[in-house]
C-alpha cells in the first residue's frame, strides 16, 4: 500500500515562508483555527503558541500550504493530500539543500514564472543547461533552492 506523506521544510519564519510558497504554487494556506481552538480549550497549547493572521488563528512555529483540490480534515483544517509544512528551527540554513522542489512550467512559461517568483521574494541563483534540461535555479526568501523548468 502506498504511503501518505508531506514535505517538511525547516525555516526561521514559517508563516512568511508558507505565504511565499502558497503564492508560488497557487496553493492555499491551511486554516488551523479549529485545531488551535480545540487544543487551547483542552489546555494543550497556550496563547504564546499561536497568533492571529488574516483573521484566523495560526501556530507561531508551524505553517502549511496545501493543494486547493485535495481534501481537508474538517476538525483540524489539515490538508490530506499534497502539502508542504514549514517548521521553525533555531539554526539557520548552512549548506545546499539535499532535497529540492522542481516547478514544471514549461519552456514558454519559465521566464515569466521566474519574474513572478522574484517579485514574491525569490532570487535567481543561475541558469542551467545540463543533461537535456534547461532550468533556472532559484532560492526562496530563506535561501532554500528550487528549480523552475
Amino acid at each position: 500500500m502506498a504511503l501518505a506523506w508531506k514535505l517538511v521544510i525547516d525555516c526561521a519564519e514559517p508563516i512568511a515562508l508558507a505565504r511565499f510558497w502558497a503564492a508560488a504554487l497557487d496553493y492555499e494556506l491551511e486554516d488551523n483555527s479549529a485545531l488551535i481552538d480545540q487544543l487551547a480549550a483542552a489546555g494543550r497549547v497556550g496563547p504564546e503558541e499561536y497568533v492571529e493572521v488574516d483573521g484566523r488563528l495560526a501556530f507561531r512555529q508551524l505553517a502549511a500550504v496545501r493543494h486547493p483540490d485535495d481534501p481537508v480534515q474538517p476538525v483540524s483544517g489539515i490538508g490530506l493530500g499534497r502539502r508542504l509544512l514549514f517548521q521553525a528551527v533555531p539554526e539557520s540554513k548552512q549548506v545546499k539543500n539535499r532535497l529540492h522542489i522542481d516547478l514544471h512550467v514549461g519552456p514558454e512559461e519559465r521566464e515569466a514564472t521566474v519574474r513572478r517568483l522574484t517579485g514574491l521574494g525569490a532570487s535567481v541563483l543561475g541558469e542551467v543547461a545540463d543533461r537535456g534540461s534547461v532550468h533556472t535555479t532559484m532560492a526562496d526568501p530563506e535561501g532554500n533552492e528550487f528549480d523552475v523548468q
